[in-house]
């Protein structure tokens, strides 16, 4: 990585939610570990008529859990200016150029641009129009445009913004953003696989009977149910996080650890998946929206009962699902896959299930000798960060009875600290022209083409939507998507003693 960067960062939506919550600490946090220098400016753009004063307050508020002294922020805020911007107006384009010159000057900033898209989707693609319209990429330095998602909201809407977009910028200068893949662990499922002999060689149908992979949050819909009664979690979580993470966990060996070679073999993969019939996905797919429910004497509102949601919704705030990979490695190997709103707890966690010992030579039972738990490799991406290996042990004592013990690994609390966030690390791997951590085009286009079809198929389904009770792992049906290969999922807080634990339950 280089230090001292130079750049202008062009902010659309300066004001809005992502870019006072993540996008100025994850700036900050670049400037006081001195990626970031004296050669960086930032343009907020937004509708709102701030001046550059109320900009900076807006800027520092966005500060206030740094320990740094008001000074070093102020001297950090002083590199921000705000325009006053409608997008799809093409004069403020002209003064949102002259402003960029007068600031590549000011900062020696060597006409490198970021332009960052933190607003509403649907004028993704005006603004990339305008930019190439109105000239303000410029000749000299790179440009780079970063995307949040929803890319698109089915493979049609998404092709069509991404022609809107290769109008102006080339593939190579497009980076669309997906924050989990700037988590640390989910980076590190690349070093436990490539890096380490014993994994690598057992990595493969041959050891593996299934892999789990969990999104789990406690929280449901909160603010947000505007966008998510056009969303729900098929299109919020499982079209890009989740189907990420298949990738990092799936995908062949790199020729080299580049964004080049890794987005080649993730697209390969994501073909590789195979597609289902309409029968095929009520078979292997589960939907459900979380019902009203009383927890601990306290009356908590479904779904329906939330505001801005219609009473008769049937937006899914849950989904399970079982995703089959036609290939040489993956061959009959299910990926079990689940997410939802208003469960147990917060967590996500990746489980790589081994296929058990053909016979279990320490049962008591001779007619029964089957009785003996996988080994599990466990993931843990958030909270708790780290990794553990579930293995069979003998229990202390007479006898040889077996029992599950962990080999633990888990980061500090310091660790956890001097770990970037995921955005301040993406947002670095954009800055040094670094895309492997970034979705590219080929790799949408698949995921999307996927889960298309599982839409349709539950847009034309006219029966009732199963429900679950808040603080449970979701409905029935996703534990009985794994009950047909004689499979549990791994992390399931509500059958252990204490909840809190970390026991793997098996």
């Amino acid at each position: 990585m280089r230090s001292d960067l130079a750049a202008l960062f062009i902010i659309f939506g300066g004001s809005g939610d992502l870019a006072q919550r993540k996008l100025y600490p994850a700036l900050f946090n670049l400037y006081r570990k001195g990626y970031l220098k004296e050669s960086f400016a930032v343009i907020g753009t937004a509708r709102r008529p701030w001046t550059d004063e109320h900009y900076h307050e807006i800027v520092m508020a966005s500060l206030e859990g740094f320990e740094e002294d008001d000074e070093t922020k102020q001297t950090f805020t002083s590199h921000f200016y705000y325009q006053s911007h409608d997008v799809t107006d093409a004069e403020h384009y002209e003064t949102l150029k002259a402003l960029a010159a007068k600031l590549d000057d000011k900062y020696q900033l060597n006409q490198n641009r970021i332009y960052y898209m933190a607003m509403s989707p649907r004028y993704f693609g005006t603004i990339a129009s305008h930019l190439g319209s109105e000239a303000l990429l410029t000749a000299d330095g790179f440009n780079r445009l970063i995307i949040e998602k929803p890319f698109g909201r089915d493979y049609e809407s998404a092709k069509a913004l991404n022609q809107e977009l290769t109008q102006t910028f080339d593939e190579n200068q497009i980076y669309r953003i997906d924050h989990y893949l700037g988590k640390e662990m989910i980076q590190n499922i690349v070093a436990l696989r490539f890096g380490n002999g014993l994994l690598s060689g057992v990595w493969n149908n041959q050891f593996i009977d299934n892999v789990q992979i969990t999104l789990a949050e406690s929280v449901g819909v909160e603010e947000r149910a505007g966008y998510y009664e056009t969303s729900g979690a098929l299109r919020d979580m499982f079209q890009n996080h989740i189907m990420q993470v298949i990738g990092m966990l799936a995908m062949e060996v790199p020729v080299n650890f580049s964004a080049e070679d890794v987005q080649r073999e993730k697209t390969r993969l994501f073909r590789s998946i195979q597609p289902y019939s309409p029968a095929e996905i009520k078979q292997n797919f589960v939907r459900a929206q979380y019902a009203e429910t009383t927890v601990d004497g306290e009356n908590k509102p479904g779904y329906r009962q939330e505001t801005n949601v219609a009473p008769d919704s049937q937006t899914e705030t849950f989904v399970a699902g079982k995703v089959m990979i036609d290939n040489e490695r993956w061959c009959g190997v299910p990926f079990y896959v689940r997410t939802g709103k208003r469960l147990a707890r917060k967590e996500t966690q990746i489980n790589i299930v081994f296929k058990k010992t053909g016979v279990n030579i320490f049962a008591d039972d001779k007619s029964d000798r089957s009785a003996m738990a996988p080994d599990v490799l466990t993931i843990y991406v958030e909270p708790e960060q780290g990794f553990s290996l579930t293995i069979n042990g003998k229990e202390v004592g007479q006898g040889f009875s077996l029992k599950p013990d962990q080999l633990n690994y888990q980061y500090d609390k310091q660790m956890l600290a001097d770990s970037p966030e995921a955005y301040e690390r993406l947002i670095l791997e954009a800055l040094n022209g670094d895309g492997t951590n970034f979705t590219h085009w080929h790799e949408l286009a698949a995921s999307w083409q996927f889960v298309d079809a599982i839409r349709q198929v539950w847009d034309a389904d006219q029966t009732p939507l199963p429900t679950y009770a808040i603080g449970s792992m979701g409905p029935k049906e996703a534990t009985d998507l794994l009950a047909s290969t004689d499979a549990k999922w791994i992390f399931d807080p509500t059958q252990t003693k204490n909840k809190n634990c970390r026991e793997v339950c098996v």
